[in-house]
């Protein structure tokens, strides 16, 4: 008795096909799951990138806003050490409020609530080794 070849290969056939489904379904997930991860990661750098604009543009002249230097005002924190001296969030909200008291003669400052996330960012980042 002859057995005919046209079933054995159908299985064969549709395990590929499964196999293809399958192997497109993890791509199509793992490529979800990248490209939803990567704008918060892109907006995160952006942030600090941004934040450091701000400060360079609007406190470099009194504060240290870098990893390293000094503030060139006496009265004037270096921006790397305002976590170890403020809670963050209270930064926040003083960006938030209008900072007009600091040292004697810093200026008000007050920016959006996108500037803030950006400065916030960046001095957060100053923490980071």
């Amino acid at each position: 008795m002859r057995i005919p070849l046209r079933p054995a290969k159908m299985p064969l056939m549709l395990s590929v096909r499964q196999d293809r489904c399958r192997l497109m379904f993890r791509l199509l997930f793992a490529s979800a799951f990248v490209l939803a991860v990567m704008p918060a990661r892109a907006q995160g750098r952006s942030d600090v990138v941004d934040g450091k604009a701000l400060v360079e543009a609007n406190c470099a002249r009194c504060h240290g806003v870098g990893s390293t230097d000094k503030s060139s005002h006496a009265d004037a924190p270096a921006l790397r050490t305002l976590s170890k001296r403020y809670p963050l969030d209270a930064l926040e909200e003083a960006f938030a409020e209008g900072i007009s008291t600091g040292h004697p003669d810093m200026p008000e400052f007050i920016a959006t609530t996108e500037q803030i996330d950006a400065i916030i960012s960046y001095i957060r980042s100053l923490d980071t080794p």
